[in-house]
């Protein structure tokens, strides 16, 4: 790869970054700490993504910056009391969530009742409002590339604007098996009736490669022009680091992103 293709692609991943502190012990200095990385040099990432108990604080960090605060429910089980999970995005959104990522049932889903997970992400879809909902499978989960493209399918048709791979929190979370399933399913939904969905990889992407590996993939299902914030997100926590690097011009010497 050579340093031009380098630095195009991290200029290329960088506003695509969700920017993710979802670490259990998690405080209000190290959102504060993650606030301040996503305004870089460089740009800023799309979004932040936290625990719901520090969306206030994101926002109000965040306020005026361009960049989103992003929040999960329902995460990281993908549990099925519907009830608190439209309760804890009713809360988010009023308190300044501009994205709400939701883990679908995906036991329910993958035990056959896939009628209580599609409802599920559809009352969830209305309590957000106009915020964004993105939809997280579980792939690495669900493991069955037959069943990962219908939950895709039904995510979709339940109303998410993005689709993601994983809560970063099972033992096999972002591939390209399963994301070359999911970005198949948004195009074959943009060609039905034209509507444009997005498409989240989230969980184990650290590196440049790793990024360009993702990119490449979108830009052969989808086309070129297809990736942008609007459609295309990276849920990680220490890409930016590595993206930074090539940027700045010190990857080479330590190492990072590679």
């Amino acid at each position: 790869m050579t340093d031009t293709t380098q630095m195009d692609i991290a200029a290329r991943a960088l506003p695509l970054v969700d920017l993710t502190n979802l670490d259990e012990a998690c405080g209000k200095a190290d959102i504060d700490a993650l606030c301040a990385r996503a305004v870089t040099p460089h740009g800023t990432v799309a979004a932040v993504c936290v625990w719901p108990r520090f969306v206030a604080q994101a926002a109000s960090n965040l306020a005026g910056s361009g960049v989103g605060v992003a929040t999960v429910v329902n995460f990281p089980d993908g549990g099925e009391d519907t009830n608190a999970v439209l309760q804890e995005t009713r809360k988010a959104v009023g308190e300044g969530a501009d994205e709400i990522d939701l883990v679908m049932p995906w036991r329910a889903f993958v035990s056959g009742r896939r009628g209580f997970a599609e409802t599920q992400v559809a009352r969830v879809r209305e309590a957000c409002g106009d915020r964004l909902l993105k939809v997280i499978l579980e792939t690495g989960e669900i493991e069955d590339a037959l069943l990962i493209h219908v939950a895709s399918n039904m995510a979709i048709a339940a109303g998410a604007d993005f689709i993601k791979t994983s809560t970063g929190k099972v033992r096999v979370n972002a591939t390209l098996q399963a994301a070359e399933i999911m970005l198949t399913a948004i195009e074959e939904r943009r060609r039905e009736d034209g509507r444009e969905v997005g498409f989240k990889p989230a969980g184990g992407i650290r590196t440049l490669e790793d990024a360009g590996a993702y990119l490449a993939l979108a830009d052969r299902l989808l086309g070129q022009n297809w990736v942008s914030a609007a459609h295309f997100r990276f849920g990680a926590s220490g890409l930016l680091d590595a993206l930074l690097a090539v940027l700045d011009g010190t990857a080479a010497a330590s190492g990072e992103g590679y």
